[in-house]
Order: C-alpha cells, then sequence, then structure tokens
C-alpha cells in the first residue's frame, strides 16, 4: 500500500476546509424567512396594476413567481412538501381559483408553515375564499357589498359614494406589539368590502373601520340607510390569523389598497385644506413583511437556571432541593427585516416565569438583565417551595402579532437529606429546651450517684449491733 506524502495530504485538508468555510458563511448569509413566493393572479398583464409592492417584495430578496389562475399544473405541494414558502392571492375577475387552491389545499399549506396573503375586491369574492373564511371564523360581505363612511372619504377622488375610505394608521400602543403603526396624520385610502370577525382566539385585527363607517349593497343605493351589512368598529380592512405552529393568513378587504395607483394617491379629508400623500406604501409594506415572517419573530437563544448563592454551580442541573435559591435567565430575539435585535416586552406587559408541578407554585416577573446588539436576557431569581417532586421552568409568552413563546424545562426537587437539616444548636428558639434536657439529664446522673453512693441508715444501725 503506498502512503501519500505528508504535504499532499496536508494541502488536501486546507483545501477542504477552505470550502467547508465557504459553506457555512453561505449558510449564515442565507435570510431568516424562505424566498419562494408564489402570487397568483389573473392575467399577467395585471401584475403592472400592482408593479411597486412586487418590486418591493423582490427588493428585499422575496423570489417572485407569478402564475395565472388559469394554469393547470399550478400546484402547491409536490411529494408531499410545499413546493412555496409563501402565497399571494390577488381578485380573480370572474371565476374563482383552480383546484390547487381549495380551502383544505390553502389549510394544508399553512399547517406545513406556510403563509397567505389574500387580497378581495367587492365584485370578486371567490367561493373558494368564503369557505376559508368560514374555517377561520371571519364574516366576508355578500357580493358588491362596499364600505362607506361620509365623515372620512377623499374629498379629491370626487366620488358621490364616498366609497374611497380614509383609514388613520393604528396609533402605537405601548402595552401592545403593533408593527404596523405609524405617525398619527398617516392616511390610509380603502376601497373595498369590510368584514367581520368572530370569537377565534388566534384571530387579530390589523385595520379597524371608524365608527361611521359601515358597508351596504352598492347595486340598491337607498337599502344601506336602513339595514346595513355591517357598521362601525365591528367591520374591520385588514385582518389576520396566526395558527399554533406561527402559520400567518392575513385577508385585506381591498386590493386596491396595494396597487401603484393608491400608493401615489394624493387625498384629502373633508374640512381640509390640504391633501397629503397616502400611506398605503409603507402600510402595505408591512402588512407583507409580518405576514411573510419579516417581522414579529421571536427566537430564544438559551435558557439558564442555576443555584443563585453557589458561584461555581452547574448550569440546567437536572435536581434542586427544597428550599434552594434559584436564578433562571433566558435569551431572547426578535428579527426585524433583515436582522436579528434585541426583544423588547412592551412596557404595559409583562414575560413571566411559572415553577409548576400540575399548577404554578410560583408565577414571577421575568426583568431585562442586560442587553446585547442581538439579544435580551430576563432574568428572575426565587426560593424553591417545600415541595418535592418533578417541577417545570415555564415561559408561556403569546401576545397578538409575535410568535408563541411556550418553553417548558423539568426538574427534580427532592427532599433535605438527613445531614442536610439544621441543627438544633443553630436555632436559637431551641436553646430554651436544649437547656430543660440538659438539666433533666444532670439531674437524673446527681440523683443516681447519690442514691448508688449512700447506704439507708437503718442498715448501719443493725451493723453495729452485730459486732
Amino acid at each position: 500500500m503506498r502512503l501519500q506524502p505528508q504535504s499532499d495530504m496536508a494541502s488536501r485538508t486546507v483545501f477542504l476546509l477552505f470550502f467547508v468555510n465557504l459553506f457555512v458563511s453561505w449558510v449564515s448569509a442565507a435570510p431568516l424567512t424562505s424566498e419562494r413566493v408564489l402570487a397568483v393572479i389573473e392575467e399577467q398583464s395585471d401584475s403592472a396594476k400592482y408593479s411597486q409592492f412586487l418590486a418591493g417584495l423582490k427588493g428585499r430578496g422575496f423570489d417572485v413567481k407569478l402564475e395565472s389562475v388559469k394554469k393547470d399544473t399550478l400546484a402547491l405541494f409536490k411529494h408531499g412538501e410545499k413546493v412555496w414558502d409563501h402565497v399571494i392571492l390577488f381578485p380573480p375577475k370572474f371565476k374563482g381559483y383552480g383546484p390547487a387552491l381549495t380551502p383544505q389545499q390553502l389549510l394544508e399549506f399553512t399547517k406545513l408553515g406556510g403563509n397567505v396573503l389574500i387580497l378581495t375586491s367587492p365584485s370578486s369574492i371567490p367561493e373558494q375564499i368564503r369557505e376559508l373564511a368560514r374555517e377561520l371564523d371571519i364574516g366576508l360581505p355578500p357580493k358588491d357589498y362596499i364600505a362607506v363612511d361620509h365623515f372620512n372619504y377623499d374629498t379629491v377622488s370626487n366620488s358621490e359614494k364616498h366609497d374611497v375610505v380614509l383609514a388613520n394608521r393604528p396609533a402605537v400602543s405601548p402595552a401592545v406589539h403593533n408593527y404596523f403603526s405609524g405617525k398619527q396624520d398617516d392616511l390610509i385610502a380603502f376601497r373595498g368590502a369590510g368584514h367581520t370577525l368572530g370569537n377565534g382566539p388566534l384571530l387579530v385585527p390589523i385595520l379597524t373601520a371608524s365608527r361611521t363607517a359601515y358597508a351596504y349593497d352598492s347595486k340598491e343605493d337607498f337599502a344601506y340607510a336602513q339595514d346595513p351589512w355591517a357598521a362601525g368598529t365591528q367591520m374591520q380592512f385588514v385582518s389576520a390569523m396566526q395558527a399554533r405552529n406561527n402559520a400567518r393568513i392575513t385577508l385585506v378587504g381591498s386590493a386596491d389598497m396595494f396597487s401603484d395607483e393608491f400608493f401615489d394617491m394624493k387625498v384629502q379629508k373633508p374640512g381640509s385644506t390640504e391633501s397629503q400623500k397616502t400611506a398605503n406604501k409603507e402600510f402595505c409594506k408591512d402588512v407583507a413583511a409580518w405576514t411573510f415572517g419579516e417581522k414579529g419573530i421571536v427566537k430564544v437563544n438559551a435558557i439558564r437556571h442555576y443555584l443563585s448563592n453557589e458561584p461555581n454551580a452547574p448550569v440546567n442541573p437536572n435536581m434542586y432541593r427544597v428550599k434552594n435559591d434559584v436564578t433562571f435567565e433566558i435569551e431572547l430575539s426578535e428579527y426585524d427585516v433583515d436582522r436579528w435585535v434585541p426583544f423588547k416586552v412592551p412596557s404595559g406587559d409583562s414575560l413571566q416565569l411559572e415553577f409548576t408541578m400540575l399548577d404554578p407554585y410560583y408565577r414571577v416577573p421575568l426583568l431585562p438583565a442586560s442587553t446585547s446588539p442581538n439579544y435580551t436576557t430576563y432574568t428572575t431569581s426565587f426560593k424553591i417551595p417545600d415541595q418535592h417532586g418533578v417541577f417545570a421552568f415555564r415561559v408561556n409568552y403569546k401576545r397578538p402579532y409575535i410568535t408563541y413563546v411556550d418553553e417548558k424545562y423539568s426538574v427534580t426537587v427532592r427532599h433535605f437529606a438527613h445531614d442536610e437539616y439544621t441543627r438544633s444548636w443553630d436555632i436559637s428558639g431551641a436553646w430554651v429546651w436544649i437547656a430543660g434536657i440538659a438539666v433533666t439529664i444532670t439531674g437524673w446522673i446527681g440523683f443516681c450517684a447519690l442514691w448508688l453512693w449512700s447506704a439507708p441508715a437503718a442498715a448501719r444501725v443493725g451493723l453495729k449491733k452485730t459486732e
């Protein structure tokens, strides 16, 4: 057998390490969100209407593929795996979507982690979307119903029906993670149909109608005054559903919101003297970024728990003792479009740790202890209860608009060993009883000594007479 020269072996090793490092660097540079986006539209030429929105997606690294609803080979899955990572459904003009986009197929797509952005219009809401909305507990209006607002409408468009509704962008809330908020004077132009939300716990509103808005049948101009389909803040313009696997479905009641016309539109409220450009472009960008996982993604970097009073204590042990002082730490990061940033809990909210055995024994707040460029460390300390058994550290943080944080780690809590109990002489309250025991023992020994070394008096007298 011929051996390789040592120089050749070293050169091959260096060559192999170079390609391994190159591959690792390429993987680490890959974006967090997957890139494959399927945009389903009636005709390829219709995409020019949404050119700015689609160009924004491509500029952020998404691989957008336009497909017609008429394409027979359109499919979401191949060999049981999803072909696309995200789907955008533009409203079809006449018929509905094909057999590849049934409600069952779309729900199965979300079960595999896919995200769906649905754009509708009053004249085109396919039956597949209505059935999907019923599955999600969302109420869609009948065909040709539009939303109007006679107090918040665009005066520049000169629409007598006041169907170009102007909605204020959601305000910044200190107690809620809101990725769609902006300036208070930002106006969003909406022309379409609203919808209502049921009691589903996974549904979250994004853009809500004002108190003076309502929806009516546009073909019957006088019927709306007596019986509107929906009115006020019960009507939503944009809503979303985040599944338990963190897949997202967003329903938008106006496809025109995402069009170039509304991106560049200048609007003016009644009573205002100046017109202003709409905030549709920024708002729709935020809606797409949240739906496709560019925002609101929270990651747990590390979890540590250890004894508080021992500097060299092991990290994450499997066993503790009752009444131990324990410190718990968790590192949280949040993805923001293209990088990881420290996760911040809103000022009116609280991140909590539960120490549970069937039911929580403790529920204590986790407070920020330190911040690095990529994560925030939250920590708390507490004393383990006087109860042995199997306990669990659990962080269960579920809030609207962010991915769910549910981490659980089990540990065993044992009782005191026989040589770990506090000795009685170390307890000041026991000194009285110890003294009583000592006096009793001393008295008994003294009594026994006197009894043993003291002869009876009668026995001594009898002994003398015998002599």
